[in-house]
This record gives C-alpha cells, structure tokens and sequence, in this order.
C-alpha cells in the first residue's frame, strides 16, 4: 500500500518537479517567479493538440513542434514585455507576468472554448506494468522517465556546456558577466525560453492525465510553485527534491487523511516553510552585501 502510494507520488511529483525547476530558473535571473508559466505551457499544449488532431501531424514532430513554439514564445515574452519594461521593479515585473497569463488563458479561451478534449499520447494510463506488488501505468512511467530524462539533461547543460556556465554566471552576477563579456540580455532571453520549454514538457504530460483545456496548467502551476518555495527558490535541485516530496507528501495525505483535503497540501506547506525556513528545506541564504 505504502509503496504504490509513493509510486504515484513519483507520477506527480515528476510535473510538480519540472514546473518548479522551470519556475526557478526564470527566477535566479530576474528575482520574478514567471507566473505566465503555466499559460505558456498550455498554450504549447494547444499548439500540439492541433497539429495532431487537426493537421494529422505525428506525435513526435507535434510534440518537437510545440517545444519550439514554446522556447520562441518564452524568448519573445522576455524580449517584448520584461525587457522594455521602464524602471523595473519586482512587483512591476510580477504584475506584468499575471497581465500575460490572463491574456494568454483569454486567448486561448476564445480560440479553443473551455471544452475539455483528450489529449492523443502514444501510451494509456490503462496500460499498467507490475513491479511486484506495486501496480504502474505506463503513461506514469513514461511521464516519470521523460522528466527525468529532461532534468538530467537542463543540469548537465547548466553544468558542462559554455553557455549554460555563461547562464549561471548571468544569474548570479548579471553586471561581472557583462564585465566579463557575457551578453547578459541574450542570456537572459534564452533563460526565458529554456524555461517555457520545460513548462510545455510538463503541460504535455499532464494533458494525458486530465483533459486538455485552457485550465489545464492551473493546479499544476500552484503546485509546483509551492514544490519550488519547499524546496528552495535559489536552488534548482532543491525545487525537483521539492516537487517529488511534495506529489509523495500529497499522495500520503489523500491515502492515510482526507482525499478532500489533499490538494491544500501544498497551500500548507507553504505556509509552514515560509515561516520556519523562508529559503526553503535546501535553499540557502543569500551573502549580505554591504
């Protein structure tokens, strides 16, 4: 029992997982957690929904095809809206987010509608593997092994390429990266658009789960915010720990305490974190500069 509670908590922690880490990176960057994310990823989403159903596009170059909508949607919101944003503040460039996402959850309302279409995956979440006494849909294999596919290769990327260490330094420093000859402002548009990849990722697996409408990205994107506040908001790594204990945490909470309560978890534990450790359970504190 115990153990299939905490196999589906991998299943949903893995998009709680990828939507913090998306959230994270724009972070570390400007000090703004993007909260058009999850309208981002929806309307990705769409993008494949309509090549496949619509144009008869295969799954793979569908699914290719809106990750690239996604990564020019993510550059083009930063370099059209944040950028030429005057005398930016954090609460301007916070309130700038939330003017993008209504106006993407709007769009894409009038576009579509708010009926609920399923979403076509190569796998079923009615095809199950057995490990032992643990039961697995192949669909939350799937989900599980793409993110961390995804995520192994974001880290390895920020660890072991040039521009990933450019993207690094941007964020920690964006005025000794400039000094340094680091293009801080095309850093910063592709921190943007490797972050809306990564959203579309999630709200690609989470469409098959659910159904495919303009709120489809809703309760992911709370989720992996608090997963992201849990784990650290300074701290990528910290933000996927938090995803995954956050879906295990939720599912132990639906099983042992009340289904009815399960989704306010995550509301919770943010309450809890900001009050004992405002940097969260791995995030660290910022050096004081005097």
């Amino acid at each position: 029992m115990l153990l299939q509670i905490v196999a589906s908590g991998l299943s949903s922690g893995s998009i709680y997982a990828l939507v913090a880490l998306a959230l994270v990176i724009t972070y570390k960057t400007t000090g703004v957690p993007n909260f058009a994310q999850g309208e981002m990823a929806m309307f990705s989403a769409f993008v494949a929904y309509v090549l496949i159903v619509d144009y008869n596009v295969g799954f793979v170059v569908a699914f290719g095809a809106a990750l690239v909508f996604a990564f020019v949607l993510g550059i083009g919101f930063e370099g059209v809206f944040l950028r030429r944003t005057k005398n930016p503040t954090h609460l301007n460039l916070i309130i700038m987010t939330l003017g993008f996402q209504l106006a993407l959850f709007g769009l894409a309302g009038w576009r579509w509608g708010a009926d609920q279409r399923r979403f076509p995956f190569p796998v079923s979440a009615n095809e199950v593997v057995h490990f032992g006494n643990v039961t697995v849909s192949t669909l939350s294999l799937a989900t599980i092994s793409i993110a961390l596919v995804l995520m192994a290769a974001v880290f390895a990327f920020f660890r072991f390429t040039k521009l990933g260490v450019a993207m690094q330094a941007t964020q920690q420093d964006a005025m000794a990266a400039r000094i340094n000859g680091v293009p801080a402002r095309a850093v910063v548009a592709l921190t943007f658009g490797i972050s809306s990849v990564i959203g579309a990722v999630a709200a690609l697996l989470t469409a098959p789960l659910i159904t495919l409408d303009p709120t489809l990205m809703w309760d992911p994107l709370l989720k992996g915010f608090a997963a992201a506040v849990l784990g650290g908001m300074n701290t990528p790594i910290g933000a996927v720990l938090g995803g995954y204990l956050l879906g295990i945490v939720e599912n132990l909470f639906g099983a042992y305490v009340s289904v009815e309560f399960k989704s306010a978890v995550a509301f919770l534990i943010i309450v809890i974190v900001l009050w004992f450790r405002p940097v969260g359970l791995f995030g660290r504190k910022p050096p004081r500069k005097v």
